[in-house]
């Protein structure tokens, strides 16, 4: 079995015919289709033409479309949901949408805000008191492009706030996602300057002593920022996987199959392959056929 952690509907160009077309293919049985609710002036609008360009008034990826999916295929999709904690009502929305619609995680959560603003951190607390993980993207904020005088797209306040969040919310799982968290796999210093490092692994980075040190934060490897942290060094990749084995997920972001031909590449233990492919899911989201 395989379940894909991280995806979206109608992200890239694939429309769900083509969805399930692309996890037949590689093997996919089932995957958490999460939202991506962001207001329009704080989301990079080069995405434009890789997301739905229906109900953009409720963010680029609305939960709309993740409804619309799983009512079509619902032995295919688990739903994700992440509202915007600063608008009211936020936390009342969520419940809405687990009480109605069966939602099992809260994500992705994607903004230009500090992750431990106090509305999420109630946010948070919420999803911990209903058993619904959060998947968070972190990218820091780098040198605007020569196309634009605004700085970059970041979102989340940096490793830091997320490290606040876990403290903050002991009994809430939060996934890692994007750049700015994988970045930090290693102590290299690149994670405060370059978005996708590449070269060996320099000793421990702040991610490594974060996974030992909080309980309730996980991985989420999806997307180029996942697989290229964890292509850089081979042996020491398959040293974290083993020893993290219980709290990283396979997930994609996408519709290539470059995670599993990374993991299937580490002769890792039959064992920790199927933790990573499912297993961990399973225990985060349990599914009843």
């Amino acid at each position: 079995m395989i379940i894909d952690a991280h995806n979206h509907p109608d992200w890239h160009m694939h429309g769900l015919n083509k969805y399930l077309k692309n996890m037949d293919q590689y093997g996919i049985d089932i995957t958490w289709l999460l939202s991506w609710e962001c207001p329009d002036d704080e989301w990079d609008n080069s995405y434009s033409h890789v997301i739905p360009p229906l109900d953009r008034l409720n963010g680029p990826l609305p939960f709309s479309r993740c409804v619309n999916y799983a009512e079509r295929a619902p032995d295919r999709f688990v739903l994700g949901y992440a509202p915007d904690p600063r608008r009211p009502y936020a936390i009342d929305k969520l419940w809405a949408a687990i009480d109605i619609y069966d939602v099992k995680v809260c994500g992705e959560l994607k903004l230009r805000m500090q992750f431990d603003n106090p509305d999420a951190l109630r946010l948070y607390k919420f999803c911990g008191e209903k058993g619904l993980p959060i998947t968070i993207h972190i990218d820091n904020e780098f040198e605007a492009s020569a196309s634009s005088v605004r700085p970059s797209y970041w979102y989340g306040g940096g490793i830091a706030a997320l490290e606040r969040s876990l403290q903050a919310c002991p009994n809430t799982i939060i996934l890692g996602h994007g750049p700015s968290y994988w970045a930090y796999i290693s102590d290299d210093g690149k994670g405060d300057t370059e978005p996708y490092p590449s070269g060996p692994i320099v000793g421990e980075g702040k991610l490594v002593k974060m996974m030992r040190a909080y309980p309730n934060l996980y991985c989420d490897m999806s997307a180029g920022s996942g697989c290229t942290a964890l292509s850089r060094d081979k042996e020491f990749t398959k040293a974290f996987l083993i020893e993290f084995q219980d709290r990283v997920l396979y997930a994609r972001d996408y519709f290539d199959n470059i995670h599993q031909e990374m993991l299937n590449s580490l002769e890792l233990p039959s064992d920790v392959l199927a933790k990573i492919y499912y297993q961990n899911a399973l225990k985060l989201v349990p599914i009843n056929n």
